[in-house]
């Protein structure tokens, strides 16, 4: 596969992995639109790798307090970091359930550009309500195991391209009264478990058809999408200190629209 087309599918997975506005949207179009072939398991595999590591050095505080936390709690002392290593584990559940049968029973049937042109315009609306409703008095702190599952329950919809999982989790935390940058970091720690069990399946299933050695491709698809996540997550925090996700928003809309005129021909 040439190292430009790994280069792109590796940049966007990494930008648009925590970013409210669906990574897999545009891994469906970007080929797509490009006239690329799929980039096979390999690839999957490298850039859920690198999104994870960016994830985890961003967030490396909150990882680390979970672990000492689960160690304290393995030992019978109470710490709230062992909660929310537990709310993580809750709030994974619905979807991991929800995906085993859609992928069982559905397949990639919504994989579609009319499903993601919908989705991709009225989950941005929903974004923007829930935003502009929702109060900013809440921190990760007071979220309670009632709010972990009513995220939990709205990620997935995630499961629907064009909704984003960041978006869809963002969306509901919003509506629950959660700061800006503490939904935002409430959905990037959410998606550390999501992105190890899609990381860990795609392993598998690349072991399982026998071409599990690394490779150069995956070195470059890995580090590409470590350093545009990394980089994409420091941006949207630093927005989110001082602003909204009207930028978000408003980027969706606008590509939601692009893409249903392409679909019923008004362009």
């Amino acid at each position: 596969m040439p190292i430009l087309h790994i280069a792109v599918l590796a940049a966007v997975q990494g930008i648009t992995e925590f970013l409210p506005i669906s990574s897999t949207a545009h891994l469906i179009l970007v080929p797509a639109v490009a006239g690329w072939p799929d980039q096979g398991l390999t690839v999957d595999v490298a850039v859920h790798v690198g999104t994870l590591g960016a994830v985890m050095l961003y967030l490396w505080r909150d990882v680390w307090a979970m672990t000492l936390g689960l160690v304290q709690f393995a030992t019978g002392r109470r710490n709230p970091m062992a909660m929310l290593a537990g709310y993580l584990v809750v709030g994974t559940v619905p979807v991991v359930i929800a995906g085993f049968v859609l992928d069982r029973y559905a397949g990639g049937m919504m994989r579609n550009v009319t499903v993601i042109a919908w989705a991709t315009l009225g989950f941005a609306v929903l974004l923007w309500i829930g935003d502009k409703l929702g109060m900013t008095v809440r921190r990760i702190e007071h979220i309670g195991i009632g709010d972990v599952v009513i995220i939990g329950l709205a990620q997935v919809l995630a499961l629907i391209p064009g909704t984003s999982r960041a978006g869809i989790t963002v969306t509901a935390a919003r509506f629950l009264g959660l700061e800006r940058q503490d939904s935002a970091r409430f959905s990037m720690l959410l998606s550390i478990p999501v992105i190890v069990g899609a990381g860990s399946l795609k392993g598998w299933d690349l072991y399982q058809a026998g071409n599990a050695q690394l490779t150069a491709d995956a070195f470059i698809a890995a580090a590409l999408a470590f350093v545009a996540a990394l980089v994409a997550i420091v941006a949207m925090m630093a927005w989110l200190r001082r602003a909204s996700f009207a930028p978000f928003v408003v980027y969706r809309i606008i590509l939601g629209g692009l893409l249903l005129a392409v679909v019923y021909g008004w362009a």
